[in-house]
């Protein structure tokens, strides 16, 4: 990799707020080189295509607008001159603390002396000192570009979703390559870890790996099903989400030193001790990396954890880096100056939610949240971030044989874990066509390779695949102590007999690269890695397996069973369309599933269990006694993000539509309307909260009313103050965002 003196553009880039060096270049030799750069590009449509997604293809334009080509470069060329005489006359302001500063505070310790590799500064904590000597000094003229990467931290803090910001620390590593000062790190242990049986080795732990441009809260949906199964780890890569951007030398962003950073990071929190064994999910890139880490034939040599990894999934998987030509072509794409390639985003994404910026990930038929989900993915990913990991993932070519670069044939085939390879038919950046391709890296497969699935890619209800499998699975719960033995020993035999099995998923239309956070495809796509799990990593793997063990063994329970005994297990009727619920208990005298279906029948239409864990009751003895049940976690201690709020009044909703639709056909004026049963643990803060936003936003009441509403029904109401605070403040008319 070469360095950032090397590079013509990049150090250029690196100063793009220091006019000296940009006078080194006359403004006529960069608008010329870029409008050589431009028809050069625009020569080949498919190549433009392929290394930023321009929707040629999608969109079925196969000529160039040679006018509209030539506006363009005018107008840049323009923009660029500003942007070359502006710092001669624009006083560079102070840098005060962001939001993000202020909010990532919480997270660190109080202590900021200088940390080493894999010193986890605590997220209880709340304060530190902003001691300026743990970080390298920042590049000569790049405060702008600081200054620009606080205000998408900002935004990444502010949308991050409570899962990830309970159970998320900073961390510094530090590899053969650098020191990366500040990670993002996220760890959910599992809740009945210790519980389980933890022979051979401990349950797998499930690492999520995003891709260029990405972050881990792409991989929010997928966490909330799977952070039950198993326990889960994830960083954000320097300078995505919410890691800093350090350090700035493109040495370290080179694919092979993030997998060294990612080994690193897994190996610090993988119960090394005790054998437990890692199952791989990368998306994109991601999958890349992964394969980096699990290959024998990989040029990162850590055969301790490679020995380790039980399992890749590779979603919308890359099986082979660009050609030759491609990557010369790639090459001179990113030697183009960074404020110019910054112009070219602003261009992009022009139209917001139906720009050619969101199209080419979502998909045309992506539903309207999936957009604008997008748009913030794309805004909050960093031009400099971007570029040193898109030079990273371009290989060296020697005597017509890549080097370095995105891994191919010669690593993927010496993956020899069970791997699952998940692709979208409409994916126009990761085509399908490359799940094929990794078959055939893989030598000669059973002609079975698709794993079995079943229903369709489209789910109009995020939730319904999750209660649905959360039901089948629950049906089963009570089974002999002896098939548990006797899964025991096969699980022992598992482990001893692995070797590679492949299996593939194609999901149909509008699946697109977006499968982890698209609605249409998100649950889908959870259910599939799941099934995969449990037919070929690991019987634990499961939340039926999970939930028959505990109850055989008599250790299913609620927590702090003496004072849940105490709360009273339903309210009176909130606005005549909420219960407030405690917890069912499956094994309760009184408030168990079966007495409760049977004396609520008719009165309740529906449980939201809003609660993270999975339910200490069995939700198909609800269904079977006419009280639909949908589960919409959320978590503890922390108020509901707005991405969750909407979600729930989205389900709401629904549920009142299906409501009236049954008033409707029964034909009596006279019987009253059924409620909806809403719980958490005890059915007192995350049941108000959310109830008291529905009040707000579908019954017009005002945010006191709603709450001494829910208190007059459900003393003593919201009990967490910061709860309370919250929600005057996302409902302050004309509030304006603090600067």
């Amino acid at each position: 990799m070469v360095s950032d003196d090397a590079l013509p553009s990049a150090s250029l880039y690196s100063s793009l707020s220091s006019s000296s060096r940009w006078l080194r270049s006359s403004a006529a030799d960069t608008a010329s080189r870029f409008c050589d750069l431009i028809r050069a590009t625009l020569s080949d449509n498919r190549h433009l295509a392929s290394f930023v997604g321009f929707p040629y293809r999608a969109a079925g334009h196969d000529t160039v607008s040679w006018g509209k080509a030539i506006l363009l470069v005018t107008c840049l060329a323009a923009m660029v001159g500003c942007g070359i005489l502006s710092p001669l006359f624009r006083r560079r302001p102070s840098r005060q603390p962001s939001r993000f500063d202020r909010g990532r505070r919480r997270l660190l310790s109080n202590s900021r002396s200088p940390v080493s590799s894999g010193t986890v500064t605590s997220s209880e904590d709340e304060t530190y000192e902003n001691d300026a000597s743990d970080e390298e000094p920042p590049e000569k003229g790049f405060d702008n570009l600081r200054r620009q990467s606080d205000e998408l931290a900002d935004e990444a803090f502010s949308t991050d979703p409570g899962l990830l910001r309970k159970h998320s620390s900073y961390v510094s590593y530090s590899t053969s390559v650098a020191t990366y000062p500040s990670i993002r790190t996220f760890y959910y242990p599992h809740p009945h870890m210790d519980k389980l049986p933890s022979t051979p080795a401990p349950i797998p732990l499930l690492v999520f790996v995003h891709g260029l441009g990405g972050s881990l809260a792409q991989f929010q949906h997928v966490l909330t099903s799977l952070c039950n199964v198993g326990p889960c780890f994830g960083i954000d890569l320097p300078g995505c989400g919410l890691s800093s951007f350090a350090p700035t030398s493109w040495d370290a962003y080179t694919i092979e030193a993030l997998a060294e950073l990612l080994v690193t990071a897994i190996e610090k929190y993988r119960n090394k001790e005790a054998g437990q064994g890692v199952v791989l999910i990368g998306h994109s890139l991601g999958c890349s990396l992964s394969a980096l880490i699990a290959s024998s034939t990989s040029p990162i040599k850590e055969d301790n954890l490679k020995k380790h990894i039980l399992g890749l999934i590779a979603v919308c998987p890359r099986a082979s880096p660009p050609s030759a030509r491609e990557t010369t072509l790639f090459r001179r794409l990113l030697r183009v100056p960074g404020p110019i390639f910054d112009i070219w985003r602003y261009w992009d994404r022009r139209g917001g939610p139906h720009s050619a910026s969101v199209a080419r990930f979502v998909g045309a038929d992506a539903d309207p949240y999936t957009r604008e989900l997008q748009v913030r993915y794309n805004k909050q990913s960093k031009t400099p971030v971007w570029r040193r990991m898109a030079w990273g993932t371009l290989p060296v070519y020697n005597n017509a044989e890549p080097v370095g670069g995105i891994p191919g044939k010669n690593v993927w085939a010496g993956v020899k874990t069970a791997v699952l390879a998940v692709a979208g038919e409409a994916d126009a950046i990761t085509r399908p066509e490359e799940v094929q391709k990794l078959l055939g890296f893989f030598g000669e497969l059973k002609t079975n390779t698709e794993l079995d699935v079943c229903g369709g890619s489209v789910i109009p209800d995020a939730s319904s695949i999750h209660d649905r499998v959360l039901a089948e699975d629950a049906d089963a719960l009570h089974i002999s102590s002896g098939q548990l033995e006797e899964d025991e020993k096969n699980l022992e035999k598992t482990y001893k007999k692995r070797g590679r099995v492949v299996k593939t998923a194609i999901l149909p239309p509008p699946a697109s690269h977006a499968l982890l956070y698209d609605r249409a495809t998100y649950h889908t796509l959870a259910g599939i890695i799941q099934d995969f799990l449990l037919q070929h990593v690991d019987i634990r793997l499961n939340l039926g397996w999970q939930l028959r063990y505990l109850n055989t063994s008599g250790k299913w329970d609620v927590k702090n069973l003496v004072k849940w005994k105490k709360v009273v297990p339903v309210s009176q009727p909130i606005a005549d369309t909420f219960a407030a619920m405690k917890v069912l208990r499956e094994v309760d005298e009184e408030h168990n599933p079966v007495l409760f279906a049977q004396k609520y029948r008719g009165k309740i239409h529906a449980v939201i269990d809003i609660s993270h864990e999975n339910p200490v009751y069995n939700p198909a003895q609800l269904e079977k006694n006419g009280i639909r049940y949908f589960k919409h976690p959320t978590v503890s201690k922390i108020p509901p993000t707005q991405d969750e709020v909407r979600d729930f009044i989205a389900l709401v909703d629904r549920i009142e539509n299906d409501i009236t639709e049954k008033m409707e056909r029964s034909g009596d004026s006279n019987l009253l309307r059924p409620l909806v049963g809403v719980h958490c643990h005890y059915g007192y803060n995350r049941t108000g909260f959310l109830i008291v936003c529905y009040l707000i936003e579908r019954k017009g009441f005002s945010v006191q009313d709603a709450l001494e509403e829910f208190k007059r029904k459900r003393s003593p109401g919201i009990r967490h103050r910061h709860f309370i605070d919250t929600l005057f403040v996302r409902y302050c008319v004309g509030l304006k965002a603090p600067l």
